[in-house]
């Protein structure tokens, strides 16, 4: 008989997901716990027995340790691994010997979440060898792609909007509570306002750009922007701000790539547009006398433009997933767990323009099917089919110690290193 464990749930998604999986362990005889760290936190836990931690954050670690150890807490699950609260806590995990396991939206989005042991991005243990993601693909089986647990994108904002506008107003709860935005939610979501405005008119221009790309009218490179909030630029990435990942981008595309091809800059979907990357793009452009080659585009489908490119250009986006798949080369910059020999160019960005190292279709393949059978895990925050599915599946891993397994669990995280020269700020 598999030993019952004792989970402490620390922050979840926006979701009634974290009280659903806690359900779930229990209906299979294991303790569950739950620490409170902001108001948002209570909002969403639609069970009794939660603490409230409403000390200083400098002293969370001690507190941590000190609960964990009077309730033999066997495992501690988080959304967010890098938030800061998490970070305290995945380093106090290892230091007591305990499973820190993050979970998050999946890599093979929208229908995956990704479980894994002691971190993701930089602190992944998932393999960059290809020989060994071979072999874990060899023995998995194929899996379901489809789309089966479709939700929309309102059910999602609504949440997020409500998590961190809870946290603002309810704050005198938790006075001490670390937030660690980079944007105050007021200033996050009132600079959705002018964006939204022009959204019609950008829809209808990207529009334009797409059919040209699709049409030959020249060759291009598709660089892929990503969110200036996002943790995987700021700790999964050396780039303090991504204008200076433009910078290096536009500066080596205007030294090296072939005199007629154009460099499409597609912003993200959920760019609050409080950086005025359209302003950015044109003024980093002029300053290397690109202003002809360089089109920015706020809308479309990547899906639409990634066959048609030359190479795609990205920090850590999973839209290098997407690229990988359709077969486009990749140049990842920042730390990725798809960034490995034979999916992604390993060469230069300088080099990347003239000749990108192709795809190897065979190992793409190969890739997928390890990742979807040790680190990712079909289901759902918001679908409430998909949730009962993805915390059946993950009581099942964390309870039979599955997480990572079979053979993806590599020691020490194998793209620790690579961070550490690149300037990627660590913990200690």
């Amino acid at each position: 008989m598999a030993e019952k464990r004792s989970i402490l749930f620390l922050q979840g998604p926006p979701s009634v997901f974290w009280s659903e999986l806690a359900d779930a362990f229990e209906a299979e005889g294991h303790r569950t716990h739950r620490i409170h760290v902001c108001p948002a936190d209570r909002l969403f836990w639609r069970r009794k027995g939660a603490v409230n931690y409403r000390g200083r954050f400098e002293d969370w670690g001690t507190y941590l340790a000190d609960f964990m150890r009077a309730e033999g807490v066997t495992d501690i699950v988080y959304y967010a691994d890098q938030q800061a609260y998490h970070r305290v806590a995945a380093e106090v995990a290892r230091g007591m010997n305990i499973n820190a396991v993050a979970i998050e939206f999946g890599y093979l989005r929208p229908d995956w979440l990704t479980v894994e042991r002691n971190g993701m991005g930089v602190y992944s243990h998932f393999p960059n060898d290809p020989a060994r993601i071979r072999a874990i693909a060899a023995d998995a089986p194929t899996p379901d792609l489809a789309v089966r647990f479709p939700y929309s994108f309102v059910a999602e904002a609504v949440a997020e909007v409500t998590y961190n506008l809870a946290n603002v107003f309810l704050k005198p709860f938790y006075p001490h509570f670390n937030a660690d935005k980079y944007y105050h939610p007021f200033v996050d979501y009132l600079s959705w306002v002018p964006r939204t405005v022009r959204q019609r008119k950008a829809q209808r221009d990207a529009v334009g750009v797409i059919a040209d790309c699709k049409a030959g009218k020249w060759p291009f490179f598709m660089l892929a922007m990503q969110l200036q909030s996002d943790y995987q630029i700021r700790r999964n990435s050396h780039y303090g701000h991504l204008s200076g990942m433009l910078d290096e981008v536009i500066g080596s595309f205007a030294r090296n790539a072939p005199s007629d091809a154009r460099l499409v800059a597609k912003l993200h979907p959920l760019d609050n547009g409080r950086e005025n990357w359209p302003r950015v793009l044109r003024e980093t452009a002029a300053r290397y006398g690109l202003e002809d080659r360089l089109l920015t585009i706020d809308g479309g489908d990547v899906a639409d433009i990634l066959p048609h490119a030359r190479g795609c250009i990205l920090v850590n986006s999973t839209v290098g997933l997407y690229a990988i798949r359709a077969r486009c080369p990749t140049k990842v910059l920042g730390i990725a767990v798809f960034d490995i020999p034979g999916l992604t160019h390993q060469g230069t960005l300088d080099q990347f323009w003239v000749a990108p190292e192709p795809v190897d279709a065979a190992l793409a393949e190969d890739f997928v099917k390890a990742l979807a059978a040790t680190i990712q895990v079909k289901g759902s925050f918001y679908d409430p089919a998909g949730r009962k599915v993805a915390q059946t599946e993950i009581v099942r891993r964390i309870a039979q110690g599955l997480v990572n397994e079979p053979g993806a669990f590599v020691s020490p995280p194998p793209r620790i290193e690579k961070a550490r020269m690149a300037g990627v700020p660590l913990d200690a």
